[in-house]
C-alpha cells in the first residue's frame, strides 16, 4: 500500500482534499460560482468554457462547462442547468458535475433585489486504473512493465449527490454574493485511508462582488461601454485564492485584467479580450504564472462563448424594465 500511495499521492480527491477548478473568466460561468445567478439576466443566456491549466505539463488539468438559465417573471424566480467536466493526469482522474439551479428574486425596493439560490445534482468521480504506474513496474534497464502487484480496487467510480446554495444582492449601483458549495460535504475519494475513513469534498465558500462605471449610455446601434471592478474570493479546505481586477465592455470590443493571489504566494497575473456581436460573445484569457512555477508551468489558456437570447421586441422591453440586471451586464 506504502506503493499505491506514493504512486497516486498527486491525484486530488485521492488521499487529500481536493479543490474546485475555478475559471478565471468567472463571470462566463455564473452558476459555477454562485447559483443566485440563475434569472438574473433579463434574457435566457446559455454559454460554454474550456480551461488548459499548466500547458507546459502535457494536459496536467483540463476543465470544461456548459450552462443555460433564464429567467421566470411572473414567479419572481430562475432556473438553470449547470455541468462540467475535470480531467486530471491526461484521464488518469475525471470529476463530473451535473447540477440544476433555482433561485428566488425578493425585489426589496425599485433598486434592490435580493436573489436566494438553491443548487442540487450529482458528483462523480472516476479513476482510471489501467493508466497509472506503479514503482514495481519501473525496471531501470528494461524500462515500464505492464504487471503490478497493486491490486485493483473494487470500485473506481463514485458518484454522490451535492447541494449547493447562495445569496446575491442587486442594485443599480453594485452587485454583492457569497455561495456556500458542498453543503452535505460528499466524498469523492476513490480508496479508503485513516482506517477505512473516506474524506468529503470540503466546503467551499464563495464571497465576490463588483460595481459598474458607465462610460458611454449606448443607444440601438452602438452597445454601451462600461468598466466594472470586481472581486472574487474563494476559500476551500487549506486553499485560498483572491481574484482582484476589472472587466471592461467598450462598444462590441470586451476586456479585462485580474491579479490572483493565493495567500501563500503570489500566483498570476490574468489578461482577457474578447467581443460581442449580436447574441454572441467570446473571450480568450491567459494566466501569466508569476509564483515559484513561472517559466515551467507555460501558463493557463481559457477560451469562454456565451449567447444571450435578447433580440425579439418583447425581451427589449423587459430589459427597460430591468434595470436592477443592467448593472451586472459583465456576467451577460
Amino acid at each position: 500500500m506504502r506503493k499505491l500511495f506514493t504512486a497516486l499521492l498527486m491525484l486530488p480527491g485521492l488521499f487529500a482534499a481536493a479543490q474546485d477548478p475555478i475559471f478565471s473568466q468567472f463571470y462566463a460561468m455564473p452558476l459555477q460560482i454562485n447559483p443566485g445567478f440563475a434569472g438574473s439576466a433579463f434574457a435566457p443566456r446559455m454559454g460554454a468554457a474550456y480551461r488548459n491549466q499548466w500547458s507546459g505539463f502535457s494536459n496536467a488539468y483540463r476543465t470544461y462547462a456548459v450552462f443555460y438559465e433564464q429567467s421566470l417573471e411572473r414567479l419572481n424566480s430562475g432556473i438553470g442547468f449547470n455541468f462540467e467536466g475535470d480531467n486530471a493526469g491526461d484521464g488518469i482522474y475525471k470529476t463530473t458535475r451535473f447540477s440544476a439551479v433555482y433561485a428566488y428574486r425578493l425585489n426589496v425596493t425599485d433598486n434592490l433585489a435580493l436573489k436566494l439560490g438553491v443548487e442540487a445534482g450529482m458528483h462523480q468521480t472516476n479513476l482510471n486504473w489501467a493508466k497509472l504506474i506503479f514503482p514495481d513496474q519501473i525496471d531501470p534497464i528494461g524500462g515500464i512493465g505492464t504487471g503490478t502487484g497493486e491490486i485493483q480496487p473494487d470500485e473506481t467510480t463514485k458518484a454522490q449527490l451535492d447541494i449547493s446554495s447562495g445569496l446575491l444582492v442587486l442594485s443599480d449601483k453594485f452587485y454583492f454574493g457569497a455561495a456556500l458549495k458542498h453543503l452535505n460535504t460528499p466524498s469523492e475519494s476513490i480508496l479508503l485511508v485513516n482506517d477505512n475513513l473516506s474524506r468529503g469534498l470540503p466546503l467551499r465558500y464563495t464571497i465576490h462582488g463588483g460595481t459598474e462605471i458607465v462610460v458611454n449610455k449606448g443607444n440601438k446601434l452602438h452597445a454601451p461601454s462600461f468598466i466594472s471592478p470586481n472581486f472574487l474570493f474563494v476559500s476551500q479546505g487549506p486553499y485560498r485564492q483572491l481574484n482582484v481586477g476589472a472587466y471592461a465592455g467598450l462598444g462590441p470590443v470586451i476586456a479585462g485584467a485580474w491579479y490572483r493571489h493565493t495567500f501563500k504566494n503570489a500566483d498570476a497575473a490574468i489578461l482577457m479580450a474578447g467581443f460581442r456581436q449580436g447574441v454572441f460573445k467570446m473571450g480568450i484569457s491567459y494566466d501569466l504564472t508569476v509564483s515559484g512555477l513561472a517559466g515551467q508551468s507555460g501558463g493557463t489558456y481559457e477560451l469562454s462563448l456565451g449567447i444571450l437570447f435578447d433580440k425579439s421586441e418583447g425581451l427589449r422591453k423587459k430589459k427597460r424594465r430591468s434595470d436592477i440586471n443592467d448593472c451586472i451586464r459583465m456576467f451577460q
